[in-house]
């Protein structure tokens, strides 16, 4: 079963939780905090496999976790890092942040990683924070939460050119003729479902891969018949082969048919119309392809290879101009380079460290991620490790802004599910 489109849930390891503990052994007098630091959690990491050609396994596996990192040990030891947690996609995936649509990774290469969560890092135990003013602390920290994201992948299939055109047209008879692809070939539209892959070789001992692509109709970029489907995989070929069916055997104009094509291609955008075209003319063995070549060529300037698939006849004259068009034809970029989303560890510097929001019932509200992961990691059952998260919040400058905001002495304010009185 092909799939080429998946949606999960994806979610890196926590990192495992500091310890507090204590030096106890014989004749070592007042041995101090002996706490050790949690392991790393697993990140969740993409690995492009070329034996893989479809999104199956992801379509059935909506949430995916990671490790997460062993608690701090006794003697000062770190607890061990979680083993990262690898996916196996299609070489051809590219992975987006649903959320906001970013890209996080594009996959084009066999064994390429992609890092799409990042794990946790590990809390610190009481000996990581011992000074020479706070001798003996009896907090530690919490494991930091992992990454966790909603992203949706997409199989682009690889291929060197692609074959366009209207159904029925004789994209599928002519990857057939050229390779050992063995496409469903039937009078009947819409017979290829999914795309098709064929190594082509040429005489002179050149090669490259062909593409044949789901029929597309008018209106195919707002998702018409199946083209969004078809669109999404010609995305990456460097050349377009376009194929029309010059006996106009199902009653349309070739003319109306190239038009309407070129105006689909342009409308999706993603650089198509910017990639080398070749014009194919198909089916020339029928009746009445020669009279309406001769009237496509009135209106069409461009140089029309004259084939047919079905006979085979003038096939190599049209795999030495795709050939020669690619060697001389580079690759096309998908997005544009600040549509690239580099996923770094932690949280950007710009996105701030809370956001206050006086509710209805008076309570200031306080929220942010960075204060998320700040909070998650506070050990709340130690005085010492409530006074050290007020202090920070203080140096993160939230008491000055609820001054600002009105705050008044016993009035509450809530840190997720934390409230406490404010006083001044």
């Amino acid at each position: 079963m092909f799939v080429d489109l998946a949606k999960m849930e994806v979610e890196a390891g926590r990192g495992g939780d500091g310890i507090v503990a204590y030096r106890r052994e014989l004749k070592v007098e007042k041995g101090g905090p002996f706490g050790g630091t949690g392991g790393n959690g697993g990140s969740i990491i993409f690995i492009g496999d070329e034996g893989l050609s479809t999104l199956l396994d992801l379509r059935y596996n909506k949430i995916l976790k990671g490790n997460s990192g062993e608690k701090g040990r006794h003697k000062g030891m770190t607890g061990a890092n979680a083993e990262n947690t690898y996916v196996k996609v299609p070489v051809g995936t590219i992975i987006f942040d649903d959320a906001t649509g970013r890209v996080i990774g594009d996959i084009t290469k066999h064994s390429q990683e992609v890092v799409v969560c990042k794990g946790g890092r590990g809390g610190r135990g009481n000996m990581a924070f011992a000074t020479g003013i706070l001798k003996c602390p009896d907090f530690c920290e919490k494991g930091e939460p992992g990454e966790k994201k909603t992203i949706r992948c997409e199989l682009k299939v690889l291929a060197d050119c692609g074959l366009v055109g209207f159904p029925s047209v004789g994209k599928s008879t002519l990857i057939a003729a050229v390779s050992k692809a063995r496409p469903k070939i039937a009078e009947y539209h819409f017979t290829t479902l999914v795309p098709n892959l064929g190594m082509v070789e040429v005489a002179d001992g050149r090669s490259f891969v062909m593409a044949d692509l789901p029929g597309i109709i008018e209106g195919a970029h707002q998702g018409a018949g199946l083209g969004l489907q078809f669109l999404r995989h010609i995305e990456r070929c460097r050349v377009i082969v376009h194929i029309i069916d010059m006996a106009a055997t199902d009653g349309r104009d070739p003319y109306s048919d190239y038009l309407i094509i070129n105006q689909e291609l342009a409308s999706y955008k993603m650089n198509l119309t910017k990639r080398p075209q070749i014009i194919v003319a198909n089916k020339m063995d029928v009746d009445g392809a020669k009279e309406n070549l001769k009237e496509f060529k009135k209106k069409v300037k461009d140089p029309i290879i004259e084939i047919s698939a079905y006979t085979k006849q003038n096939l190599n004259e049209l795999l030495y101009k795709i050939a020669d068009t690619l060697a001389v034809t580079s690759e096309f970029s998908l997005f544009e380079d600040e549509e690239i989303e580099e996923v770094e560890y932690g949280i950007k510097e710009e996105e701030p460290f809370f956001t206050i929001e006086k509710q209805s019932d008076g309570v200031y509200n306080v929220t942010g991620t960075k204060l998320r992961r700040l909070f998650d990691m506070t050990d709340f059952d130690s005085d010492y490790g409530r006074m050290r998260f007020a202090r920070q919040l203080r140096t993160y400058g939230l008491d000055d802004s609820l001054r600002k905001l009105g705050v008044q002495n016993g009035d509450t304010v809530r840190i997720f599910d934390f409230e406490f009185e404010f006083v001044d």
